[in-house]
């Protein structure tokens, strides 16, 4: 019974998986049900939204008809700020030579941010911050009343004003309890600085917060805008950033996914860091901590949304102010430098040596030849070559090198067959002796090529980090920051995943020079087998690799490239095989030889681990 019962209980499932795959609904009743499921969710959505501005209105009406209950209302809710809960929403503008920046009465808070010398890469004007997208406001407990600023009305102690030059100005919005208790938020601006003073001033405080609040809470929220031709590659770049005080070193929470941090310690400064853009909030004094938190959005809408909450300490007296400021503009290094905040840290040089290096020699050249007015791609070009001249006798160097090594190659291939089948330590020991005789080192053309390695590296950093080749063209490339499209055809997802949805010419350029210029580096050598093989593997691989990222970048790689073919070609016609051969020769008869380096000392010390005696 048991087996007739298990054989039957199979036949069931069969059964119950042969009618499930053979009536399974088709793809476009799937699709259908899910528009009539889309469609559903639609139709609430519109009616619970209906239902919320019916709602308003009938408040509003309520409220107009009844103005003493809508008073107590207000009161019930914002205790003495009640009278600040109800005005119109005014704005006002001041400016200077570099940006625009909208102050609006509800909540005293910065509403719009226009930088008047860039534009998004549509052309479009680029604001920074743009209607709802940011929020700052100070939160406490008024008596027994929770009070956020940003739902209250501001009164202006001026008009809007635009400042040029290094002339200064301030503008104030007050937010009011009574003629003796209220707070101004200041904002200051200079004519020629993307910094704006912001300081938060408290008076008569004292007797208005609980006898045991000694601090106040400033919320900080931005939903990030897409501003560049890739929002792939502009989340990528994107950070929190921020730092602690006392501290040379900043930290960040990357925009690709979403994270929290708890701060415990005094934070200097919070950023809201994209790729080209920030928005900094920085105190004077420092704040007594902070919450940051990045919420990757599902859309490309929005780039990335950052919140930060930090601590303002309360120490009641009568007058308590809070020294701030805001920097709102480009991540441009000399700029972010100057400000003496560690801000220009943001912007991704490179680790160690790597920021070493694009920050004391690439950035001066580059700016160096950026004095003279010149077009962009002319300015790597002449970067390429100078760069190319430093290093010009690590190339010949290492070119010497591999021309030693493919003379011996004749005397390599006889010893391997001399000894085929034997140890491979005993092939080792004997091309180590022909090394030696010879005066070659085997590592002689690696170290060259090691050395230059920290200098590509760093120009890998700089060039995607330099806002200054932003919607600079060259040629074909309209925007040197971000990749040159000769031609796109459209979102093949295989193909999308692997290389990508466009062709960049650049690169194309770059792998095709990289390929030859392995060719004539195997010509060199004289590599053979696999070895001639797997280094054409890894060019390939940069073709899509490299397809997305910045066209000034893969521009430097071809000139280099480029470069490189010019060196090697004088080389030969200065040395040929037959005077390394002559040297080498020479180097034979000399008794005693070379030098042992580390690397021969070190193959000896193996062989004779295995019994067999060092070379003479």
């Amino acid at each position: 019974m048991d087996r007739n019962t298990t054989v039957g209980l199979l036949l069931i499932g069969l059964i119950l998986i042969g009618f499930s795959y053979f009536f399974r609904p088709s793809q476009e009743e799937i699709d259908q049900l899910k528009r009539q499921e889309d469609s559903l969710a639609l139709a609430k959505q519109a009616n619970a939204q209906m239902q919320v501005e019916s709602n308003a209105d009938f408040q509003e009406e309520v409220a107009a008809m009844d103005p003493v209950a809508d008073s107590s209302a207000l009161a019930s809710q914002y205790g003495i700020f009640a009278n600040a809960a109800k005005a119109d929403d005014s704005e006002f503008v001041i400016e200077n030579d570099l940006m625009q920046v909208t102050l609006s009465a509800k909540g005293g808070q910065v509403k719009k941010v226009w930088l008047k010398e860039y534009v998004t890469f549509d052309k479009e004007p680029l604001n920074l911050m743009t209607g709802d997208n940011s929020e700052l406001a100070l939160q406490f407990f008024a008596n027994s009343n929770f009070i956020k600023t940003n739902d209250l009305y501001f009164e202006a102690l001026g008009s809007g004003f635009k400042v040029t030059g290094k002339d200064k100005k301030s503008f104030t919005l007050r937010l009011k309890a009574d003629d003796n208790r209220y707070m101004d938020f200041v904002y200051t601006l200079t004519g020629d600085k993307y910094m704006m003073d912001f300081d938060v001033q408290l008076n008569g405080f004292q007797n208005l917060l609980p006898p045991n609040a000694n601090y106040l809470t400033l919320d900080w929220q931005m939903d990030m805008m897409p501003q560049e031709r890739s929002v792939k590659t502009e989340r990528e770049n994107s950070s929190l950033y921020y730092k602690y005080t006392g501290d040379d070193d900043v930290d960040d929470i990357a925009a690709m996914k979403s994270d929290a941090e708890e701060l415990t310690t005094k934070v200097h400064w919070v950023s809201f860091k994209q790729h080209f853009f920030s928005a900094s909030l920085i105190s004077k004094d420092g704040f007594e901590d902070a919450k940051i938190e990045v919420i990757a959005p599902e859309t490309d809408d929005v780039l990335v949304k950052n919140k930060a909450s930090m601590t303002l300490p309360f120490n009641r007296n009568n007058r308590e102010n809070y020294a701030m400021s805001l920097y709102l503009g480009p991540n441009n290094f000399e700029i972010l430098e100057k400000h003496e905040l560690g801000l220009e840290k943001q912007i991704r040089l490179g680790w160690g040596i790597l920021g070493w290096i694009n920050r004391f020699v690439v950035i001066p050249v580059f700016n160096f030849f950026e004095g003279f007015n010149l077009n962009y791609g002319i300015i790597i070009l002449l970067l390429t070559i100078i760069l190319k001249i430093v290093l010009f006798p690590l190339t010949f160097k290492s070119y010497l090198s591999a021309a030693k090594m493919r003379v011996l190659k004749p005397e390599m291939d006889e010893i391997k067959k001399k000894h085929e089948g034997a140890d491979q330590m005993k092939v080792q020991q004997e091309t180590m002796k022909l090394y030696k005789k010879a005066g070659v080192n085997p590592l002689g053309g690696c170290i060259p090529m090691v050395m230059q390695m920290p200098i590509l590296i760093a120009l890998f950093y700089f060039f995607p980090a330099s806002i200054e080749l932003r919607q600079e063209s060259f040629l074909w490339a309209q925007d040197l920051s971000t990749y040159d499209s000769i031609w796109t055809f459209g979102k093949v997802p295989i193909i999308e995943f692997i290389y990508g949805d466009h062709v960049s010419l650049f690169t194309i350029l770059m792998t095709v020079s990289t390929l030859i210029y392995t060719r004539l580096n195997n010509q060199i050598s004289g590599a053979t087998g696999q070895m001639k093989y797997i280094s054409y593997i890894m060019p390939i691989f940069f073709l899509g690799f490299f397809n997305n990222y910045a066209s000034g970048l893969t521009y430097y790689y071809f000139c280099a490239n480029m470069i490189t073919f010019g060196q090697q070609f004088m080389i030969r016609r200065f040395v040929d095989d037959d005077a390394i051969h002559r040297k080498i020769e020479k180097n034979r008869k000399k008794p005693g030889s070379a030098k042992k380096s580390g690397f021969q000392k070190r193959l000896e010390e193996m062989a004779k681990k295995k019994g067999y005696n060092p070379p003479s």
